[in-house]
């Protein structure tokens, strides 16, 4: 059985192992795959592993011998997964391998905004605290999280996590889902309708998927409806934030700060309208990356093919 991982280089950059795969057939892995040899490199393999390389019609259409495709993400979009379903191919992603490490890096970039710690070590170093005339400074307004509303979008399993290191913090939880948990409700959790969220939330959270309907969440009349001063984090995924509206609000001062792992196209365009914003910070796609997070990944990848091929599947997509 041939398997073809088409870009597992961010994935396994040299400190994690293949064995697992390995074990399964014979395993061909590319760092990268640009789309023009997608259709070449897969070739006659009937296993292919994804992680942003797009499988389309196209691509079906010219690999017939495809059985199973893994995805090496949470996010499927990169496949054409009801292509897949008219073909009986089945699609696995990887739904639970990040919780922990997302929202620790959701909170890691809020205290960033809060305390822009990055910032005044660098001032530091320079020599700006040796020249200085008193015994501290600030360049950036401190700001104390206790007290304060964290409205979270999407209530799923790292929205959830997120709630519970905030909720540690002292803060107050206002979750938006189409799917409400009677049980996680509490003093200091409610459920909320978006408009009840944007109004009411010092710090807005995004943790939902990219579906037609949370596209462009973040617009120029939600954040309209948000407090002043509002500070948003982006953990999830880039097209959820229309990025011209935010840099207008954060230009302006209606929006007080961001923090962003994610943005609609990646790697980040030279002319993203983020990249000059006032007060915005952005990593390049890093939350998921932890080694025990992507060892998970990969432990659960290899357990996505071995349950397929006991004819006993998991985490399917496209049943």
């Amino acid at each position: 059985m041939k398997i073809v991982v088409l870009d597992g280089y961010t994935l396994n950059p040299g400190d994690l192992s293949w064995d697992g795969l390995k074990a399964l057939g014979e395993v061909v892995v590319y760092d990268r795959t640009p789309a023009d040899k997608t259709i070449e490199r897969i070739g006659d393999a009937q296993i292919v592993f994804t992680n942003k390389t797009v499988i389309d019609q196209k691509v079906f259409a010219a690999c017939p011998n495809i059985k199973f495709i893994g995805v090496l993400a949470t996010g499927y979009n990169v496949v054409d997964v009801e292509t897949a379903k008219t073909k009986s191919i089945p699609v696995a992603n990887i739904p639970t391998y990040g919780t922990t490490a997302v929202s620790q890096i959701t909170i890691a970039l809020l205290l960033e905004v809060c305390h822009h710690i990055g910032e005044h070590s660098r001032s530091v170093l320079k020599g700006d605290w040796t020249n200085c005339p008193d015994w501290c400074y600030w360049n950036y307004p401190l700001i104390e999280l206790a007290g304060k509303t964290l409205g979270i979008i999407g209530f799923g399993r790292i929205g959830q996590a997120t709630a519970k290191i905030a909720q540690a913090l002292g803060m107050k939880v206002l979750a938006f889902d189409s799917y409400e948990i009677e049980e996680l409700k509490s003093d200091t959790l409610q459920y909320a309708s978006l408009d009840e969220l944007l109004a009411n939330s010092d710090v807005i959270s995004l943790h939902c998927p990219l579906f037609d309907s949370t596209k462009g969440i973040v617009n120029k009349t939600n954040i309209a409806k948000m407090k002043d001063g509002v500070i948003i984090i982006n953990t999830s995924r880039g097209p959820l934030i229309v990025e011209e509206d935010l840099a207008e609000a954060l230009n302006s001062g209606k929006v007080y700060g961001a923090a962003l792992d994610v943005v609609s196209s990646e790697p980040i365009k030279a002319d993203n309208p983020l990249l000059t914003a006032k007060n915005c910070i952005i990593t390049p796609h890093i939350a998921w990356a932890p080694k025990e997070s992507r060892s998970r990944l990969m432990d659960i990848a290899v357990d996505n093919l071995t349950k397929f091929l006991a004819n006993t599947p998991v985490n399917i997509v496209n049943q």
